[in-house]
């Protein structure tokens, strides 16, 4: 045991910490952690596989042990390469690695293959006849026992000689499976006869067309488990019906001591999101997302396309924490987590993303001069950046009204206000066109007021953030909002499946235009521009035209918008 690795504080730990620590204490596999992340390469990581890989890779890394990443490609029909590249760029982005190359099921084929043969000849497993449907006739239900397959007694020959013919490729897909021999009337559904092996004729993305025959996840989980040390197997709920089936394997096998311990904790479920992976796999094949790694999908790819940072999504796991019953999580936490992390790290800018043209009427033509404000409030170390400033600006359409509201602070005929940094304007005149659109402001400055600042103290409350027309920068500004437009996308109007709940307004492109300095943003670079939001620069973007995603809002301005309903 490392002495190196010391023990969480106490009162800060959560179950699966308490039974690591208690395994230790009682020496089993010799004070040893090894855990394993084994995701199936058939689609992209999402946020809730992210709390598990901070689990099993901050256990692993907090106790000194190993944590393996095994591909379970025991599905040939749904895998491919590119997910298994993918899975392992994702979890390098959230920080985390593994010793040498990954490792997968596939590459246990024929000691899976030898394990069952084993069964056979013990008399615990045989090859079966019956189909998926014959079968399920006889299996009863949570009331009533199953009865006998026809085929459950043949001899361990019989089934040996069968169970060779399948993997040589004799019999038709779907015509004989391989079963442990168990319990018929078992009240667990998981250990009436479960198939261990079927025929499954399909290409598989690293062993060709050398099988033919695949082993059930069931029962290539707990052996690739064994086979590589794993100490504590830990699984989401879902898998708790399915551990007395993971220690028959293993204790029909011989495993032992030294047999690894599933442990189950609560999955991740957010709010606003769906994270079955058929569903993500629809919503990109039926084109409502532009792909795995659209930021309106809840995947790593997406979010990290859309600006978050891998610090965020690991703080986030660590606030959501480890518990035994599921539940529900607020996406707005997500959001949270993502707001904090880049408050302190995303430099300041600003951008006018819905424009209108603010003359400044007494400002000289042709003239010109230069502002400075912070390039991060929090950080003077890092100085500042220039504002260049002239007699025309662009600022929000949505900063005027014509008529203003109530405590109305921005710009309105006759009321003074502040361009952040600037100075102070008041508009004296609007221009429209002929449809009646207002196209133009007409405003004086007062040229005492450079900086921002009153001369003489007044009171100005609205402070508006500009850009200047002769200076700015052109972009494509993407405002990506929540995917779904309920909390339970899962539950569709009657009739009707999970994409009836998709938000219509998820999308909105803008043109926008930005301070200069940003015309050197690249690909990942993050900002907040003030007064809007944060921003990413997306993939497509390119020097001759730019491409920002709003990460997330300044403020929770969904759960405001609920509340008003």
């Amino acid at each position: 045991m490392s002495d190196s690795h010391e023990a969480p504080e106490a009162g800060r730990t959560h179950f699966i910490q308490d039974i690591i620590e208690a395994d230790r204490a009682a020496g089993l596999h010799g004070g040893r952690v090894q855990t394993r992340f084994p995701p199936e390469p058939n689609g992209y990581l999402h946020i809730g596989h992210a709390k598990s890989i901070c689990l099993n890779f901050g256990l692993a890394e907090q106790y000194g042990g190993v944590c393996n990443l095994r591909f379970d490609d025991t599905n040939p029909v749904k895998e491919d390469t590119e997910y298994v590249e993918s899975i392992q760029r994702d979890i390098r982005w959230l920080g985390f690695s593994w010793p040498g190359e990954a490792l997968f099921a596939s590459d246990y084929f024929d000691k899976l293959y030898e394990m069952a043969i084993q069964l056979i000849r013990e008399g615990k497993a045989y090859v079966c006849d019956l189909s998926e449907a014959d079968f399920r006739a006889i299996k009863g239900n949570f009331h009533t026992p199953g009865t006998n397959s026809p085929y459950r007694d043949r001899s361990p020959e019989e089934s040996l000689d069968l169970f060779h013919r399948m993997k040589a490729g004799e019999f038709e897909d779907g015509s004989k499976v391989l079963r442990a021999k168990i319990d018929m009337a078992s009240p667990n559904m998981n250990l009436r006869d479960p198939t261990l092996y079927r025929i499954r004729r399909a290409h598989h993305h690293r062993t060709g067309d050398d099988w033919c025959i695949y082993p059930m996840y069931d029962f290539a989980h707990g052996q690739s488990d064994w086979i590589e040390g794993v100490t504590h197997s830990i699984c989401t709920l879902e898998f708790e019906s399915h551990r007395p089936l993971y220690e028959w394997c293993l204790d029909a096998l011989g495993a032992g001591a030294e047999a690894p311990k599933q442990y189950e904790f609560a999955r991740l479920g957010l709010n606003y999101t769906v994270m079955s992976k058929r569903k993500l796999l629809r919503l990109v094949q039926d084109g409502h997302v532009s792909g795995w790694d659209d930021p309106r999908m809840p995947t790593l790819s997406g979010l990290r396309r859309a600006g978050y940072t891998p610090e965020s999504i690991r703080n986030f796991a660590e606030r959501v924490g480890v518990a035994r019953a599921n539940s529900t999580i607020d996406v707005a936490l997500l959001e949270h987590a993502i707001r904090d992390d880049l408050n302190e790290r995303a430099p300041r800018a600003m951008a006018v993303i819905n424009p209108l043209k603010l003359v400044i009427t007494n400002y000289p033509e042709g003239e010109g001069e230069t502002f400075h404000a912070p390039i991060h409030p929090l950080k003077p170390e890092l100085g500042k950046r220039p504002l260049p400033f002239t007699r025309e600006v662009w600022v929000e359409r949505d900063d005027f009204a014509e008529i203003p509201p109530r405590k109305w602070h921005r710009l309105a005929p006759g009321k003074e206000v502040r361009l952040r940094n600037a100075c102070l304007v008041t508009v004296q005149e609007v221009v429209k066109d002929e449809a009646g659109e207002v196209v133009e402001l007409r405003c004086t400055w007062d040229p005492e007021s450079r900086g921002g600042l009153a001369p003489d103290g007044r009171k100005v409350r609205g402070t508006l953030h500009w850009v200047s027309v002769a200076h700015a920068v052109p972009a494509e500004i993407r405002l990506y909002d929540r995917l779904f437009n309920v909390e339970s996308p899962d539950v569709a109007p009657e009739g009707e499946d999970f994409t009836a709940n998709l938000n219509p307004n998820s999308l909105e492109v803008r043109s926008a235009w930005l301070e200069p300095g940003l015309a050197s943003a690249v690909e990942g670079d993050r900002f907040q521009f003030e007064r809007l939001g944060y921003f990413a620069v997306d993939q497509d973007s390119t020097p001759e035209a730019l491409v920002f995603n709003r990460t997330v809002t300044l403020k929770d301005a969904w759960s405001r918008m609920q509340k008003k309903r």
